[in-house]
């Protein structure tokens, strides 16, 4: 049977159409209605037009597109260990970047974590386990990889002359690579630290020196003073503990730098761990020296506060530890599962600047 129109057909369902979209579906079934009732005097649809109604109204009522998957929640994205390359007037290099678990929040900070000799950014980074550590507290991790056409060994060149220096050689390139994660990432750029091993930590003693404007704190395990060394020979002569006393104290009054050194440590020598401290103690007023017994090692904590209270230099001396990441993941070269967890307590030192 064919169910004759309504004149104003058209009308009326461009009007349910309004009404639905307007969330007034009363008056949309009101307009369906009015337009199937078709010519005055056709008679009401037969209980066999009353399914062709029934198809008609559940087309309209569900002419909004069907909901599709519910969107990604910042949480739904998962944490990311990626590869990069960063291209720099004084040499370009590699890294390996870990970005924690999307949140509503910003990252609360950027670590840029300095492998030591032979070592990569990988080996370094499950060594020290911090992808683990900045995933619960929302860190981004930045591993420049060193070049091994630039140094055979994979050390960071610390003691050459022209890579101790603001704006010149790896310094440059290493400052200006954090700088870049921080603007595309969207870290606070008063939360970004650095921190190395061995020759890493070396380095992250000059970036500490070179750049206060850009890193608030930093890291040195088993490491060297900024302007321990001018030269290869120089290099060997202060790794024995024999060094020129050439260091070069930080520029600025206050720049913060928590150090871990084994006093068994027959690569670098222990007493380095002294002068490092030292460099960066302008401002200190008072000392704190406490016994601990960690991870199965006993240490020496020595802290020195400014006339406020913060924290400018801690110590930590791990006895009867060698040159290894203390605390870290025996998997990874140089790193020992005995001893306080140096990442832990790097991030902890970090995050109360």
């Amino acid at each position: 049977m064919k169910v004759p129109m309504h004149p104003q057909f058209g009308q009326l369902m461009k009007d349910a159409t309004a009404h639905t979209r307007a969330g007034d579906l009363d008056a949309a079934m009101a307009a369906i209605r009015q337009a199937l009732k078709g010519s005055p005097g056709v008679a009401p649809a037969t209980p066999q037009n009353a399914d062709l109604v029934i198809d008609i109204d559940a087309r309209l009522i569900g002419s909004e597109p069907a909901a599709g998957p519910a969107p990604c929640r910042a949480a739904d994205l998962p944490a990311r260990f990626v590869s990069g390359h960063f291209a720099h007037r004084a040499g370009a290099r590699d890294y390996r970047l870990f970005t924690p678990s999307a949140r509503a929040e910003p990252p609360r900070a950027l670590i840029v974590m300095l492998h030591g000799c032979t070592q990569n950014p990988d080996d370094f980074a499950r060594g020290t386990r911090m992808n683990a550590l900045a995933e619960v507290h929302n860190v981004v991790v930045l591993y420049p990889a060193q070049s091994r056409q630039m140094n055979a060994q994979g050390c960071w060149n610390w003691f050459k002359h022209n890579h101790q220096r603001r704006d010149k050689g790896e310094p440059a390139i290493l400052a200006d690579m954090a700088r870049q994660i921080v603007h595309s990432h969207g870290v606070d750029t008063a939360k970004v630290y650095v921190a190395g091993l061995s020759a890493g930590g070396a380095m992250a003693a000059i970036l500490a020196t070179a750049y206060p404007d850009v890193f608030a704190a930093a890291g040195v395990h088993s490491g060297l003073p900024a302007g321990a060394a001018r030269d290869l020979p120089g290099a060997l002569a202060a790794m024995q503990g024999k060094g020129q006393g050439g260091w070069a104290p930080s520029p600025a009054p206050g720049t913060r730098v928590i150090i871990f050194h084994g006093d068994a440590d027959a690569t670098v020598h222990p007493g380095n761990a002294d002068h490092v401290a030292n460099a960066h103690r302008t401002g200190a007023t008072a000392r704190q020296e406490t016994r601990l017994e960690c991870g199965g090692r006993t240490c020496t904590r020595r802290i020195h506060q400014d006339g406020n209270g913060r924290i400018v230099t801690e110590q930590w001396v791990i006895h009867g530890a060698g040159h290894a990441w203390s605390g870290g993941d025996a998997t990874g070269s140089y790193a020992d599962a005995k001893g306080p967890d140096a990442s832990t307590e790097m991030l902890r030192f970090f995050l109360e600047t």
